[in-house]
């Protein structure tokens, strides 16, 4: 099994780069505390994913209606027919669509995966227990049928303990092999992709929800964002959820794009760490959109105006990080 971990928090990403199982972790506020190199994601000419995915989902512990929607609408908007625009921001503009953000994926030549919305499974007895390590979260994916048109995601509730969240990550993409033969047009055993993604909201709000809550240290802002969706966890578990999936494209298996060791890359979303929109830097995102109203923050829209605050993506027509606002 490849497992490639959304590392953690600033300052621990040292400790990460050397301790990481894999590569492919996720949290906000990664590299904030540590001098960044340039950067500049290295095709390792390894296979990516291309064509058309169905997400699979499996809602480990209880979920209400409203956070299910939130993941689920997320996925929806990946593809251009999910796009929505938005009114009521400061500006009185529109914001970018998600999926205008997801489309920075296929500039990975030879990308272009294109992701929609499959079944989703409800495991509210938490059948492995509350604690899971990286075999168990592979298991459950499993149990998603997966095959390689597929990619699973596994969505864990507040106090189910997983092996290194909040410790070094706030999920991971990995890749595990086909239950069989048959499920593989490459011969022999295939393997296929899948994350997994924790609701941060009672374990680690602070470094897996930032900037919706002020983390327990280093660079503070005056005060958190306001959510989009007025959940905190679920929002926070979109953000980490968008820079899984960017990278299990484009770095599915280990030898796609990205920087530094393959023990513990950095890869589309990951590189760019922390950074939501223009004017960025330690302990402060950059420049979103604001909603009149309710004062959440935002910078993409998707289907039926559902609000986003996503993360910038390495872009490697520009060799930039890009954000959806511009």
């Amino acid at each position: 099994m490849t497992t490639m971990p959304h590392s953690l928090v600033p300052f621990l990403l040292l400790l990460a780069a050397a301790a990481a199982t894999g590569a492919g972790a996720a949290t906000p506020r990664q590299l904030f505390l540590v001098s960044q190199p340039p950067v500049t994601l290295t095709n390792h000419h390894g296979q990516l994913l291309t064509g058309n995915y169905s997400v699979n989902l499996l809602w480990y512990g209880r979920f209400t209606p409203a956070q299910r929607a939130v993941v689920a609408d997320f996925i929806l908007s990946l593809s251009p027919s999910g796009s929505g625009t938005a009114s009521g921001s400061a500006s009185g503009s529109a914001a970018p669509s998600v999926a205008a953000w997801w489309a920075t994926t296929a500039r990975y030549h030879p990308g272009a995966a294109r992701l929609s919305l499959g079944r989703q499974v409800l495991d509210t007895s938490l059948s492995l227990g509350r604690r899971l390590s990286e075999s168990s979260l592979a298991s459950l994916a499993s149990r998603l049928g997966p095959h390689r048109s597929t990619m699973a995601v596994v969505v864990t509730e507040p106090d189910v303990l997983v092996d290194g969240f909040c410790l070094s990550r706030c999920g991971l993409h990995a890749s595990a092999s086909t239950p069989s033969p048959a499920s593989s047009g490459h011969g022999g055993r295939g393997r296929f992709a899948y994350a997994w993604v924790g609701n941060p909201a009672e374990q680690c709000p602070g470094e897996c929800a930032w900037p919706f809550h002020q983390p327990p240290y280093g660079p503070q802002q005056p005060a958190p964002l306001v959510s989009p969706n007025a959940d905190v966890g679920m929002d926070g578990a979109v953000i980490t959820l968008a820079t899984l999936l960017a990278g299990a494209v484009t770095n599915p298996y280990g030898g796609g794009f990205f920087q530094g060791p393959a023990e513990a890359p950095l890869e589309a979303v990951s590189a760019c760490a922390g950074v939501f929109g223009a004017g960025a830097y330690p302990g402060y995102p950059g420049q979103v959109r604001v909603d009149a109203a309710t004062g959440a923050s935002y910078n993409a829209v998707g289907v039926a105006g559902r609000r986003f605050l996503l993360p910038a993506m390495w872009d490697p027509d520009t060799a930039q990080c890009s954000t959806p606002l511009v």
